[in-house]
């Protein structure tokens, strides 16, 4: 097996194969400031980058943020013999608009800063084994409508919003597979009838005499294993699982976070006695839904304690450096008592999805907003915001999905007709491409279509929170009369407690030694930022009004250092106690009850980096 040389793990996770090659490392690279150049012949290479990182970050070698529209990256590669293969070079996200040569022949182009993409160069491949690859990247800072989430089109990052991500900023990589092959795994567990539904697309030539095998396992144990006839492009089986029947012997083989049980998965094409085509995929049991005003989890209301998590580094980005820091940035949140994150406008890399799938932890996906609302907009949002649902679909660690954030977007929502539909479009879309999981349509305030109300409060004052939320008029009252966040929770439609309310972004207290920074309320000292924090969950804990929250945030991120932990992910105040106000009294009992008990928090030198 061929390893990434900067230790950034298989790059898609839930299709494996053996045999592939990172082309993460030293490319060449030029920006062209006015994007005016068209040709890889019109270019003179001006430097070297480090691929995956961008060239706004230290880490890529480059470290320029200024406002250039576009810039190229070049390199050789060396293309395995085709022999009657397939040669697919892959491409996990590239910001903004990707074109892709390959020896002078335009193999690829591709819109969409978040979502992968993949180019066929078998042809060139079987010409030319040694071969010039060529990427130009088209990213104007001051466009508004594209999905660009928390990238600033300010010269310097300003309020909320960071620094840009322009170009290549997840892993490119390059695989040969069989002329007829596996393209795409999907993954649908049902509780109710104990299955798990499996699909697969198949790329290339039909052969009436091809077989798709599928085998399931838990811990080396076999499952399943079950053999289809491939009479199309697409294979949609359900596969029935041996229902033990009591209780006990169910749960082992459910999926939680605190026993984040996966079944593997080997998926074969067979033609007679010959595989074709292997690969290695997971899935898991479990469930997730909306009853009344409770978040269900395999069956059982499950309290949500989630923290807003930006996925920046200081040095990187919205690259992680490697590996082994997605994996410690779960581990992190989990130590601090949370049982899930909120990903704030940003489609993570599906590393994260595959450690939060493994080590248990819940994440609710947010589409990174585009700020005009313009046929373009909607377009470009729509498209990626699709090509995302079908990327993560098959992750149990994803519970939600969230189009937008606090209106966003859609500046004009509660007076513009054609926004409330856009919204709606979007929340049923979502719905349609995915009705397994609940959709937050529009997250913070202005609810149009939604399964969860969510809102955002930041009130520094414990007792106004407690006074807002915690009395026996409070929902009616909010629906009526409150506006946190100065703006009202819902449009129209449903108006009361027969939605789940989550309190969806709260707190932002900032403590740092830097006074430029900002948060939504500063304190002097770590142990104040240690007493506020406390007192503030305290609080939130006792609001049964409520079916969970999420914090904000993770860690302080650029200029906004309201993270409770620094930027390179030290705690500001000890992680026991932390873990202790997160997660309460009342919530560890309710974790107890569903065996979602603490995991130890790992030393430094004990986290396992591949």
């Amino acid at each position: 097996m061929t390893h990434d040389n900067h230790g950034r793990g298989y790059p898609r996770p839930q299709l494996v194969r053996d045999q592939w090659t990172s082309l993460n490392g030293e490319w060449d690279f030029a920006i062209d400031s006015c994007g005016d150049l068209r040709e890889p012949s019109q270019i003179v290479w001006q430097t070297t980058i480090t691929v995956p990182f961008t060239p706004e970050t230290p880490a890529s070698g480059i470290n320029d943020n200024g406002l250039f529209r576009a810039c190229w990256y070049r390199r050789l590669i060396e293309a395995p013999a085709a022999d009657g293969d397939v040669v697919l070079l892959h491409f996990g996200a590239v910001d903004f608009r990707a074109t892709v040569w390959v020896n002078g022949f335009l193999v690829g182009v591709h819109d969409g800063g978040y979502t992968p993409f993949t180019c066929d160069i078998t042809t060139l491949a079987d010409d030319q084994r040694s071969c010039e690859l060529v990427v130009r990247v088209e990213d104007d800072p001051l466009d508004l409508e594209k999905p660009r989430g928390k990238q600033d089109w300010s010269p310097q990052p300003h309020s909320i919003w960071y620094a840009r991500t322009t170009g290549i900023w997840q892993t490119v990589w390059m695989e040969r597979v069989a002329a007829t092959h596996i393209e795409r795994i999907r993954w649908t567990p049902n509780l109710e009838r104990w299955e798990i539904g499996c699909a697969v697309w198949c790329a290339g030539r039909r052969d009436p005499e091809l077989r798709l095998r599928v085998r399931l396992s838990v811990n080396g144990a076999r499952l399943t294993e079950d053999v289809y006839l491939v009479t199309g492009a697409e294979v949609h089986r359900r596969i029935v699982l041996s229902d033990p029947g009591i209780d006990d012997s169910r749960n082992e083989l459910l999926w939680n976070p605190g026993r984040p049980r996966l079944i593997d998965a080997e998926i074969t094409l067979e033609l007679g006695d010959e595989v074709i085509d292997r690969v290695r995929s997971y899935t898991a049991l479990r469930s997730v839904a909306v009853d009344g005003n409770h978040f269900v989890l395999n069956g059982r209301p499950y309290p949500l304690r989630l923290v807003l998590d930006q996925g920046y580094w200081p040095t990187t980005g919205l690259t992680a450096p490697d590996d082994a820091a997605l994996k410690r940035d779960i581990e992190l949140a989990k130590a601090m008592g949370f049982n899930g994150v909120r990903k704030h406008q940003k489609i993570e890399d599906p590393r994260y999805l595959y450690w939060a799938d493994h080590l248990g932890l819940l994440v609710w996906t947010e589409m990174p907003s585009a700020y005009r609302f313009t046929t373009t907009s909607i377009e470009r949002t729509t498209r990626e915001w699709m090509d995302a649902i079908q990327r993560d679909y098959s992750h149990p660690c994803v519970i939600a999905w969230v189009p937008f954030n606090e209106s966003w977007g859609v500046p004009n929502l509660p007076n513009s007709p054609a926004e409330r539909h856009y919204v709606r479009g979007l929340f049923h879309l979502t719905k349609t491409l995915d009705p397994t999981r609940p959709v937050v349509g529009n997250d913070g305030w202005e609810s149009v279509a939604t399964d969860i109300i969510g809102i955002h409060d930041y009130d520094p004052d414990p007792k106004r929170l407690a006074k807002r939320y915690r009395t026996d008029e409070a929902v009616p009252r909010l629906f009526r009369r409150e506006r946190p966040g100065g703006r009202t929770l819902v449009l129209e439609g449903k108006r009361h407690a027969d939605q789940p309310l989550i309190l969806s972004e709260f707190g932002g207290i900032t403590w740092s030694d830097d006074p430029q920074t900002w948060g939504y309320a500063r304190v002097g000292s770590p142990a104040d930022l240690a007493s506020r924090y406390v007192t503030l969950l305290e609080t939130v804990h006792t609001l049964g009004l409520f079916a969970g929250f999420c914090y904000t945030q993770f860690a302080d991120t650029y200029q906004e250092a309201n993270g409770l932990l620094t930027a390179d992910r030290v705690p500001k105040f000890p992680i026991e106690d932390i873990f202790a106000a997160t997660s309460g009294a009342t919530a560890r009992a309710t974790d107890a009850q569903i065996a979602d008990s603490p995991r130890q928090f790992p030393p430094d030198d004990a986290a396992e980096t591949s």
